[in-house]
C-alpha cells in the first residue's frame, strides 16, 4: 500500500522532504486533446486565426506552465527542468492532440509538470480560438508514461 507523504504528524499538509533522495534521470509524458469544429481546426492549421499562430503561442504557454508548476500546485517542488517538448497532431477532422514530454535530472518526478503543460497548452488553444467557437471540448488530459524514481516506471496501457 502506498503511504500518503504530504501530511505531517498532525495530519496537516506538508511539502515532502526530498533532501535525502538520489538524483536520477526522470521523464514524464502527458497528453491532452481539444475537440473542435473541422473549420476551426483547418483555420488553426492554415494560420488564419486572428490572434496569431495558435500552435506557437500554445507551445510557449505550455513550456512556461511546466516551469511554473510549483506556483499552481501547492505541494510541488520548484524544479530546474532539463527540457520540455510539446508536439501537435490532429485527426484531419476535429481533434487536435497535444503531447508533452518533460525531462529532469533531479530528486523528484515531473509528472505534474507534464500534466500542467498539457493543460495550459490546451487552454491556450481554447483562448485563441474562442471567438470562432465557444463549445470546444478539452480532454482527456492524462499521464501516458513516466520513468525514474522510487515508485518505478509507468506506462498507460490501451483501454
Amino acid at each position: 500500500m502506498v503511504e500518503f507523504t504530504h501530511f505531517n504528524e498532525q495530519g496537516r499538509a506538508k511539502m515532502v522532504d526530498i533532501s535525502d533522495k538520489e538524483i536520477t534521470k526522470r521523464e514524464a509524458t502527458a497528453t491532452s486533446m481539444v475537440k473542435m469544429l473541422p473549420t476551426t481546426l483547418q483555420k488553426i492549421k492554415e494560420g488564419k486565426i486572428g490572434k496569431g499562430d495558435v500552435l506557437s503561442v500554445a507551445q510557449v504557454a505550455g513550456i512556461m506552465a511546466a516551469k511554473k508548476t510549483s506556483d499552481w500546485i501547492p505541494m510541488c517542488h520548484p524544479l530546474a527542468l532539463n527540457g520540455v517538448n510539446i508536439s501537435f497532431t490532429d485527426n484531419d477532422l476535429d481533434e487536435l492532440y497535444i503531447m508533452v514530454t518533460v525531462k529532469i535530472t533531479g530528486k523528484t518526478g515531473v509528472e505534474m509538470e507534464a500534466l500542467t503543460a498539457a493543460s495550459a497548452t490546451a487552454l491556450t488553444i481554447y483562448d485563441m480560438c474562442k471567438a470562432l467557437q465557444k463549445d470546444m471540448i478539452i480532454g482527456p488530459t492524462q499521464l501516458m508514461r513516466k520513468t525514474g524514481g522510487v515508485h518505478g516506471d509507468f506506462e498507460r496501457t490501451a483501454e
